[in-house]
């Protein structure tokens, strides 16, 4: 059956590392001349900074039951099920942007951590790209994961994630050691319910392992280099994967089961490249040919 427009997705926890994923398919995008509208997950947010702040105060006052970006109930899921299902059938649909920073958010004339209004996609896109916490996302009341052509997860082990959300939080975002764990245990609940599941319905899953010592990961300095780590690949479908190609193109890589294969962690870039070009290009064949 054809794909009239493809939805990819890219799914991992905050701190997971999809941005670089992101660069990655960004590069074959525009190596292959494929027009993409990126979709980026915090534009689904139900609230903008300020309002999430009064709502988490809210939440921890009247209600024992878990709030966080992870679950349902702080985001639009509907709304990004909506997409998916409308840009796959008809390559059309709403999407909006979060404001991360001043520099994002000044040409806007917006402030920062605030929404810019919903738009319609510009006409005439290839390929929908998303990368956010839901792209695989199943719930009592929708389910994400069966719009989407190709789901990627990004999951470095537990202790890793932590790392890096540590460290960011605390040298670019200026929060607290004490902050930033009482952020990640407060998500705790909705990290199990929401993201997790999320890594068992993807098609390929990439996970990264420090080869240092993470046993303590409040207390790291600094993020366990590409160098410093391999990279766990496992597909849900190794029978359509060329192993043999794979294992001769990444030097020091090696298989651990019939579906897993590791690489160095510097490696990663190049590992996605030579599985995602195919993919991609698999794809975009599968859509009806235009004629002019």
């Amino acid at each position: 059956m054809s794909i009239k427009h493809p939805v990819v997705a890219i799914t991992g926890s905050s701190g997971a590392g999809t941005t670089s994923v992101t660069r990655t398919f960004q590069e074959i995008f525009r190596r292959e001349e494929i027009s993409a509208v990126v979709v980026e997950g915090d534009s689904f947010h139900r609230y903008d900074r300020a309002e999430m702040k009064l709502a988490m105060a809210e939440a921890e006052q009247h209600s024992n039951t878990p709030f966080s970006h992870f679950g349902e109930d702080a985001n639009l899921l509907p709304e990004l099920e909506a997409l998916f299902r409308e840009y796959g059938e008809s390559g059309v649909g709403q999407v909006r942007k979060y404001l991360h920073d001043d520099e994002e958010a000044k040409p806007h004339g917006q402030p920062a951590g605030t929404f810019t209004p919903w738009e319609e996609l510009a006409p005439g896109t290839d390929l929908l790209f998303y990368e956010g916490l839901h792209g695989a996302a199943v719930t009592d009341t929708v389910d994400i994961a069966r719009h989407t052509d190709l789901l990627v997860g990004v999951v470095p082990i537990i202790n890793l994630e932590w790392i890096q959300k540590v460290y960011r939080d605390k040298n670019h975002r200026g929060y607290s050691s004490e902050a930033v764990i009482d952020t990640i245990l407060r998500r705790m609940p909705d990290y199990v319910k929401y993201i997790c599941p999320q890594f068992s319905r993807t098609y390929v899953n990439f996970q990264r392992v420090p080869t240092v010592d993470t046993s303590n990961p409040f207390v790291a300095r600094s993020i366990p280099t590409a160098d410093e780590s391999f990279v766990v690949i496992r597909f849900a479908d190794p029978k359509v994967i060329d192993f043999p190609y794979l294992l001769s193109m990444l030097h020091d890589s090696f298989m651990s089961r019939t579906n897993c294969i590791v690489v160095p962690g510097g490696k990663m870039e190049l590992a996605m490249q030579l599985i995602f070009t195919p993919l991609i290009l698999r794809l975009m064949d599968k859509r009806p040919k235009r004629y002019l």
